[in-house]
């Protein structure tokens, strides 16, 4: 029977999904079964898990993009993404310009590489078997809170349409909620995190890496929580759902992580 901790943080979690309560939109809260938090072909959370062309700090690799790299393994039509083209498609997009300005979230140069994706067909390929594939790639640069999107034509080699937008919080990478778990684990707004996670293990808390990370986009509402959140959807802003690896979770809902700000506030309690 799955055992949750709840003797520092408050409620009880039940069952695979958490009801929110309050006035702030949540986007995209789900949590998995008892198995944890995927925990499918061997450990993952924090410390596994990079993709293709990650880094283990999630960010594009800092570096001069001369040319578009040689082309490896390649799907077809409509098939997923290879590796390799994951990887391309990245490089293509990270122009030295986003690589020299922008910031991931650990606030090192280069922006946090979120997504690389299959981009749809235009209109008149739909049914040529020998249209370009293209992928759409996603950054967030914490500089200045913008999302990146960059469309690669993967047989080109060349970036054919850049778009940026403001106050568009996509779901979060990986990378995001092992930095978001750093920041609580850190702050003195932690302590009921580390103090669940020694009642469960009888081991001190001091890395995301020992826990299974789930991670919600924060929205505010402007009066609904601490002043101190109100830029959360224009920031981006993090509720966190720790796991203890092979182990209960642990209610941390009571806490938003700003990683726009890199600070910790808890919310009002109705």
């Amino acid at each position: 029977m799955r055992k949750i901790v709840h003797r520092h943080l408050g409620k009880v979690v039940a069952g695979a999904a958490i009801a929110v309560a309050g006035t702030a939109v949540m986007v995209g809260i789900t949590l998995p079964g008892t198995a944890g938090a995927d925990e499918t072909g061997g450990k993952t959370g924090a410390r596994a898990g990079q993709q293709a062309g990650q880094g283990q700090d999630g960010a594009v690799p800092a570096g001069v993009v001369e040319q578009a790299p040689a082309q490896g393994d390649k799907g077809k039509g409509g098939d997923p993404l290879t590796d390799d083209e994951m990887k391309r498609a990245e490089q293509i997009a990270a122009s030295r310009q986003l690589l020299k300005s922008a910031e991931n979230v650990d606030g090192k140069r280069g922006p946090q590489r979120l997504t690389v994706d299959l981009a749809d067909p235009e209109n008149d390929e739909t049914d040529d078997p020998s249209a370009p594939r293209r992928a759409d790639v996603t950054f967030y640069d914490y500089s200045n809170d913008t999302l990146v999107t960059k469309t690669v034509n993967l047989d080109t080699g060349k970036v054919e349409d850049t778009g940026v937008q403001h106050g568009v919080q996509p779901p979060l990478s990986r990378a995001e909620n092992a930095e978001a778990a750093t920041l609580l684990i850190a702050d003195p707004l932690g302590k009921g995190l580390r103090a669940d996670y020694k009642d469960a293990t009888g081991k001190e808390l001091t890395s995301a890496d020992q826990l299974l990370l789930n991670g919600a986009v924060y929205r505010a509402t402007p009066g609904a929580q601490p002043a101190a959140l109100d830029k959360c959807g224009e920031h981006r802003c993090v509720r966190l759902f720790p796991k203890v690896v092979n182990g209960p979770w642990i209610d941390a809902r009571s806490f938003v992580i700003d990683l726009s700000a890199r600070k910790v506030a808890e919310l009002k309690r109705g």
